[in-house]
Formats: C-alpha cells, sequence, structure tokens
C-alpha cells in the first residue's frame, strides 16, 4: 500500500485548483481544495494536510499572506507554496519571512510543482525522523541479528518471509534481553532491501517503549494530537504511527500496555487507521506495527490481564527468540563481535582476541542475562581491562552465582492458596522486598527480579512505591 501524504490546495480559480488536484492524483497524493477563504484554516488544520498550495491574491478580505500568518501562528506542521500572479519580488519576499517554503507565479508548469512537492515530502521525512531520532543512540553494535545455530537459522528464516511478505503485525516474544528489538530491525532491514513498485519511499524504523514514557504522555506519542487537545498540546504533533509511514513502528513491553490504550491499540491495528487526540479524521497507517514482549500474553489474555482480542490481532506472524544458553556456539559468535565493535569504538585495536579458557568460561556460563549480558559483560572488559588477550579474570563472571540465578528461576514455585490470591498483591510485596534488599536501587533490583529496568519504573509508579 503507497504512503498517500497529503495536499491542500487554494485558489480562487477553479481550473488552476482542478489542474493541481488531477496532476498531483496521479502522483499518488491525496488532494483536498477550495476556492474560497471560508473555514480555510479550520479545514486544514482539521485534514492535517503536508503541503498547502495558497494564492496569495484569493481574496480582499483574507489574502493567501493572511492565510500563511494564521497557519504560522497556529503551530500548523503543513508546508506552504505561494502562487501568484504578481511576479513582483516584494510579494515573494514578504511570503518567504512569513514562512513559506516556495513560490511559484502563474502560469506555472505542471512538471515542476511535482518536481517540488516530491523535494518538499522528502525534506519533510528526513525532519520527522530527526525530530523523533534526535536523542537516540544510533552508534549500537546491535543492528543485526546475528547467529548460525540450528535454532536461529530457522527463526531468520521464518522472520526475512514475514518481512518480504509485509505483514501487518508481528509478535516478537522471549526473555529479557534476548534481541527482540535487533530481531525488530533486521525485519525492517529485510523489508527496505526490496523494491516494491506501490511504495514511493521506504519509511523509518521507530521504537517506543510501553511502559517507559509518562502515563500522561504515552497515547499522545502513539497517536498524535492537535492543538489545544489538552492544556501543554501548543502545536500539532504526528503519532508514531504516522511517522513510521511506510516502515517499522516497534512496540516494546507491550505485556505492560494499559488496558484503556490497548482498546485503542486494537481499533488502530485492525482499521489501519489512526486518529489524532483533539482530532475529528482518521488518518490511514500503514506501518508494520511489531510488538515484543518477555511475558507470555497469551496466559494474561487467558486470565483477563491483556486483551484476548488484541493478542489475537498480534499473534497473526509470531516469533519466539530463544535464551543465549539455547543458542550454542552462537555464544561465541556474538563475543566476538561485541569484542570487535568495542574494541574498535573504544580505540583499543591491540586485543587480539579470547584465550581458550577465556572461551571456555564464555560458554559454561549460563548468561541469565541473556545478550545484553555477554555485551554488557564485553564492554566492561574491553573499558577497564588492559590486555592483548582476554582471559577469565578479564570477563569477572562467577559462575556459580550465574548457575544459582538460574536454578533458582527454574526451581521457583508460589503455593496457590485455596481461595485463590490477588496477583497484583504478589507483584506489590516482591517488588517492595527486592526495593528494600537493594537500598532502592531500581536497577539492581529489576536484575534481582528478572525484569527491565523499564518494566520495573512502570510497575513502581502503578504501585506507588517511588
Amino acid at each position: 500500500m503507497k504512503t498517500k501524504r497529503r495536499i491542500f490546495a487554494v485558489d480562487d480559480d477553479e481550473l488552476i485548483v482542478s489542474m493541481l488536484a488531477r496532476a498531483l492524483k496521479k502522483e499518488g497524493y491525496e488532494v483536498h481544495f477550495q476556492t474560497t477563504t471560508k473555514d480555510v484554516v479550520a479545514n486544514i488544520r482539521a485534514w492535517h494536510p503536508d503541503i498547502v498550495f495558497l494564492d496569495i491574491d484569493i481574496d480582499v478580505a483574507m489574502s493567501g499572506l493572511d492565510i500563511l500568518a494564521a497557519i504560522k501562528k497556529e503551530g500548523l506542521e503543513a508546508d506552504v507554496v505561494m502562487l501568484t500572479a504578481d511576479d513582483s519580488a516584494d510579494s515573494a519576499i514578504r511570503a518567504m519571512k512569513l514562512g513559506a517554503v516556495d513560490y511559484f507565479t502563474k502560469p506555472f508548469n505542471i512538471e515542476e510543482i511535482k518536481i517540488i512537492t516530491h523535494n518538499i515530502i522528502k525534506n519533510a521525512r528526513l525532519r520527522e525522523e530527526v525530530t523523533y531520532l534526535r536523542e537516540k543512540d544510533s552508534n549500537s553494535p546491535e543492528r543485526m541479528y546475528i547467529g548460525e545455530s540450528p535454532a536461529i537459522t530457522k527463526i531468520l528464516h521464518k522472520a526475512k518471509k514475514m518481512a518480504l511478505a509485509h505483514a501487518e503485525t508481528i509478535l516478537i516474544t522471549g526473555e529479557s534481553g534476548c534481541g527482540k528489538e535487533v530481531m525488530a530491525r533486521q525485519i525492517h532491514a529485510w523489508k527496505e532491501s526490496v523494491e516494491d513498485p506501490d511504495q514511493e519511499e521506504h519509511g523509518p524504523f521507530l521504537a517506543i517503549n510501553c511502559t517507559a514514557l509518562p502515563e500522561n504522555l504515552i497515547e499522545s506519542e502513539l497517536f498524535g494530537h492537535i492543538r489545544g487537545a489538552f492544556t501543554d498540546a501548543l502545536a500539532d504533533k504526528k503519532g508514531v504511527f504516522e511517522l513510521a509511514a511506510g516502515g517499522t513502528l516497534l512496540l516494546d513491553e507491550i505485556g505492560d500496555m494499559r488496558m484503556d490504550l490497548q482498546t485503542k491499540l486494537l481499533r488502530v491495528v485492525e482499521d489501519r487507521k489512526v486518529r489524532r487526540l483533539g482530532g475529528v479524521i482518521d488518518l490511514p497507517i500503514n506501518a508494520t506495527v511489531i510488538a515484543t514482549t518477555n511475558k507470555d500474553i497469551k496466559v494474561a489474555s487467558e486470565n483477563g490481564e491483556f486483551r484476548k482480542d488484541l493478542f489475537y490481532r498480534l499473534s497473526t506472524f509470531t516469533l519466539h527468540l530463544p535464551s543465549l544458553n539455547e543458542r550454542g556456539t552462537d555464544i561465541l559468535l556474538l563475543a566476538n563481535h561485541f569484542l570487535m565493535f568495542f574494541a574498535h569504538k573504544y580505540m583499543k585495536k591491540s586485543i587480539k582476541g579470547f584465550s581458550e579458557e577465556a572461551e571456555k568460561a564464555i560458554m559454561t556460563y549460563p548468561w541469565p542475562g541473556n545478550v545484553r549480558e555477554l555485551r554488557n559483560v564485553i564492554e566492561h572488559c574491553v573499558v577497564l581491562e588492559d590486555m592483548e588477550t582476554v582471559e577469565p579474570r578479564h570477563l569477572g563472571l562467577n559462575q556459580a552465582q550465574g548457575r544459582d540465578f538460574v536454578e533458582r528461576r527454574k526451581s521457583f514455585r508460589i503455593l496457590l492458596p485455596e481461595n485463590g490470591i490477588s496477583m497484583d498483591a504478589v507483584e506489590k510485596d516482591l517488588i517492595s522486598q527486592a526495593l528494600e534488599r537493594t537500598n532502592n536501587n531500581q536497577t539492581k533490583a529489576a536484575k534481582m527480579l528478572g525484569i527491565s529496568y523499564d518494566a520495573l519504573r512502570y510497575q513502581v509508579k502503578k504501585f506507588g512505591l517511588a
């Protein structure tokens, strides 16, 4: 499905706007136009166009420059291109000072209009990505899913089929730290590698953690909002569903999403449309939605803790990633990958590799924290140790402690009382104990509970334990 960008044309010459509409619709754009200034700013605000073509001399009472000034004052996101029969430099300068991105004198060349439209859309896409990803760390070794073990080879083959088929929703499950986001990025990369005649351009990969954002912001972050939708909504804002158009949206920790948001998310993935907070129209979306969780949301859905209909919608295509200690020689493959990456990053190019004893230590350690723990151990070793060959002492692995953690996790059971139990009460009590034992160190408490730091923060806020 092609990403349809929106164009709004305003001109009192019906021939001009109809010509623009026909030409741009053929290019795959969605076009709306009007020939009067009646409610024009309100209509632009409600329709959320990407570009507005605006006649400077449309009305004596309200000129195109007045409309342009109102668009900018309200903080509407549309790029404005001015149209006029007046070829004097004065009107062009005034339009540019007010924030117009380009200026055409009538009669104009429709082919030039097409080129300019394409370039404006392309630049807008880049601005959106930069705005959203400005604070994201792009210098990470975890960009592609690495593995050669039979289990991983089978999963990668399955994931590639999903990517090339442009599956609309994919659910990735597995323990914390096993590489669910990396697998999502791999799927996105496979999608990008294929030329799609129905796709004008490849969209971005965007990731949002369903538990890391404040509750009063997550709905706006997902679905966007219009100016005035709530107290701090000073300008229109696109949500990640819109920003990820033509690309991939990762919803991390989906198992911890609030029930009311699950209802809204179901509507979005079912209808493939999103409505901004405070908005009145539905905007089409065509991003691949990938949800990840370290919880068994099938069981959660049966217990009423996760929407059953949302689970079935997300799990049309499912990938379950094995823990690191189930991946055999992939452990050494990943260890060497991280070693070379961090040696280069921290300018320690003299590191040759692991000794046989270090490789044995790596292979026999149970890695309860999965790939994330392996990555952290290798980075810590490269930064703090001075060596040409990595020895077991440089790794600092406590084999007994690691085995004990895994055994305790396997053997741990809570005996269910005859009259049942409150899961919320159990979770709250365990989190309280973990915080007490770690002196309120949430990083250590999360590790003790075997959950992510973000998931713990969400639970702490949920139960009022801050």
